[in-house]
């Protein structure tokens, strides 16, 4: 798998880095020690944080500047680790889904970043691009349909968009047959960094999700 870059998103984010991760997973139920990360540090945000400085945090705060940069509202097109974030200060329970979705939904909520992952044998072809979404471009979001993307940062294989930092798309989304994964971390800001994101993913992985054959890469636009 190789990551582009489309001329805006150096003009607009040069600050921006990307790891993407590359594994083969066995992606089973949600562990019961996994979940009780996620519930542990959901409650350490809602001890600690303050639903007004959310927007605020370091990764988050600077997703929402790019978005700015980009022509997208971060009010109304938050950030998916925003969201997240948002949901656990509130004390809302999490949606808890399979391993892989939550060890990254795990990350998300430690880092501010937000993070794709996709299927890899669902992604067209061996590229994945990231420009700038398009008027009536098409995308169908994972669990809230059609997805106005205009203005967003996305990444698209040859046949169309896969995932932005608010959603991923239906297209590719995770199963429990998933078996190559691809991820991508996107850090529009350098903290926490693209490298010690990446090194937490790779040990949950190995640790919830029986993960060999890992490869990582860091790309700047």
């Amino acid at each position: 798998m190789r990551l582009l870059f489309e001329d805006i998103i150096g003009q607009k984010a040069p600050q921006l880095t990307v790891a993407c991760i590359t594994a083969d997973i066995v992606n089973e139920p949600t562990d019961e020690t996994l979940w009780e990360e996620i519930t542990q540090t959901s409650q350490r945000l809602k001890d600690t944080l303050a639903i007004e400085s959310v927007n605020k945090c370091p990764a988050i705060l600077a997703t929402r500047r790019a978005y700015k940069d980009f022509g997208k509202d971060p009010n109304r097109y938050r950030p998916s680790a925003e969201a997240l974030t948002r949901r656990a200060v509130k004390g809302l329970d999490l949606y808890r889904s399979d391993s892989v979705v939550d060890l990254i939904n795990l990350v998300s909520l430690e880092t501010g970043h937000s993070i794709g992952a996709f299927d890899r044998d669902k992604i067209n072809g061996d590229t994945l691009t990231l420009g700038v979404g398009r008027a009536n471009e098409p995308y169908e979001a994972i669990g809230r349909g059609a997805l106005n993307i205009e203005g967003l940062p996305v990444w698209r294989d040859s046949t169309g968009g896969v995932g932005t930092p608010t959603s991923d798309n239906e297209r590719t989304k995770l199963s429990h047959t998933t078996r190559r994964l691809v991820v991508t971390v996107n850090c529009y800001g350098d903290y926490p960094s693209a490298l010690d994101t990446s090194q937490r993913i790779e040990k949950l992985l190995v640790q919830y999700a029986s993960a060999t054959n890992i490869d990582v890469k860091i790309y700047r636009p």
